[in-house]
């Protein structure tokens, strides 16, 4: 049996969010402007890397603090109230380490761990503008160097990481591979031109004969009984940003509304914040902002019993069988959870509108990010597509992770795997 290393003691949520609310009141005080200009939050992500923030999963034996799964899901809703752009970007980090955390310790596990715990961020790259789901992007071994070569887009993250994990093909397998960002022939490009969440910079990256560590390569395995965890991990981070846009949205419409004397022709003796069709728009989305919250941590409380039973040992033993079953239960929760969420969001980012007049659309006040970063979030994956496969699975018993019928076995469950990061 794999000797793990013991559970820390749980980090309150709430001693957690206080300790980390000043950085995130100073980093929403500059949201609307940089979005305004894009100025990309390069000063930020580093700010958050000292703080600790993108190593607060990992163990304190590797340098980091052993938070909790739940604990740092809240963070992150806080964070994505504070800039949705810059939670946004950490997703490729955030599932690159939870997959670590899934392997049995080991020399290069653990080296993964140190480094994160030293600060190193890790974007994301699996992606390509091509048909499907190929990828182009070749991995080749020349006299014993490994090196990679392609293309790739909607690379969320990677303009600010220290290290990109990306996907390859070498002859006919598909692969996960590891590349150092400051190598000169690693180029990202900031030309990610979605109308939303424009500060991820998920845009281009192209490579050129970039040095691989064999250690670093990986093929993907379509029967890993855990591809159904990191599927709904990776669609939960996008719930708990978007979770975050509704929080935002409504605080702003409330710093909006408190000070505001001009009113509408109705009730005119009225100040906006005493009329009582303002009054009932606030509560109507403060109630659904609240929920998309509940139901985005209390879905992210069973991914995280998941990750803490493969932490301390408890999956060992158990059937590929039981474990496919389990963690594609938790897929399929999350799936469901997408879209109620992510409806109750994009009409709070509407309707925050009707609490005043054409004043509310101005682009000094910037209201409008909500609605397009919300809108944004949603096109990922879109969520017709997560309907039909709880559809499908109610009625038939076969369950798609990603893409069309079958099981998630083939080749569509093992794209979702390493993520196609927007649709």
């Amino acid at each position: 049996m794999t000797t793990v290393s013991p559970t820390p003691a749980r980090t309150s949520t709430e001693a957690l969010r206080a300790e980390f609310a000043p950085l995130f009141s100073r980093i929403r005080a500059g949201a609307v402007e940089r979005e305004r200009t894009r100025d990309l939050p390069f000063l930020v992500v580093e700010e958050l890397k000292v703080s600790g923030f993108t190593a607060l999963r990992v163990p304190p034996e590797f340098g980091g603090r052993g938070v909790g799964l739940s604990d740092f899901a809240a963070l992150l809703v806080d964070l994505a109230a504070a800039d949705s752009n810059v939670a946004h970007l950490f997703r490729g980090h955030i599932a690159f380490l939870e997959r670590l955390l899934l392997r049995p310790p080991g020399d290069h596990r653990d080296q993964w761990l140190r480094r994160i715990g030293a600060g190193a961020l890790i974007g994301n790259a699996a992606s390509e503008r091509q048909e499907l789901s190929e990828i182009t992007t070749r991995l080749e071994q020349r006299g014993g160097q490994w090196t990679v070569t392609g293309t790739k887009y909607y690379t969320t993250g990677s303009i600010y990481a220290d290290w990109i994990s990306l996907s390859a093909v070498h002859g006919d397998t598909r692969h996960s591979v590891l590349v150092d960002a400051s190598h000169h022939g690693v180029r990202v490009a900031d030309d990610w031109d979605g109308f939303g969440q424009q500060l991820t910079a998920s845009g281009g990256l192209t490579l050129s004969e970039v040095p691989v560590d064999p250690r670093d390569v990986r093929a993907f395995d379509a029967d890993d009984p855990h591809s159904g965890f990191v599927v709904g991990l990776f669609q939960m981070i996008l719930l708990l940003v978007a979770a975050g846009v509704a929080q935002a949205a409504v605080e702003d419409a409330v710093d909006y509304v408190r000070p505001r004397r001009r009113t509408f022709a109705h009730r005119g003796e009225l100040a906006p914040r005493d009329q009582d069709v303002v009054q009932t728009v606030v509560g109507e989305v403060a109630a659904k902002a609240h929920a998309a919250r509940l139901i985005v941590l209390s879905q992210s409380a069973a991914l995280d019993a998941y990750a803490r039973k493969a932490a301390d040992g408890t999956l060992e033993g158990a059937s590929t069988d039981l474990l496919t079953k389990e963690s594609q239960r938790l897929a399929r929760d999350v799936f469901q959870a997408q879209l109620v969420v992510l409806e109750l969001v994009q009409r709070v980012t509407t309707e925050i509108f009707e609490v005043g007049g054409a004043s509310a659309t101005s682009t000094v006040r910037g209201l409008d990010r909500h609605w397009r970063n919300a809108r944004t979030i949603a096109s990922h994956n879109p969520a017709k597509y997560r309907a039909r496969a709880v559809g499908e699975y109610l009625l038939t018993g076969e369950f798609a992770l990603w893409g069309g019928q079958g099981p998630a076995t083939g080749r569509d469950g093992q794209a979702e795997q390493e993520d196609a990061d927007h649709d």
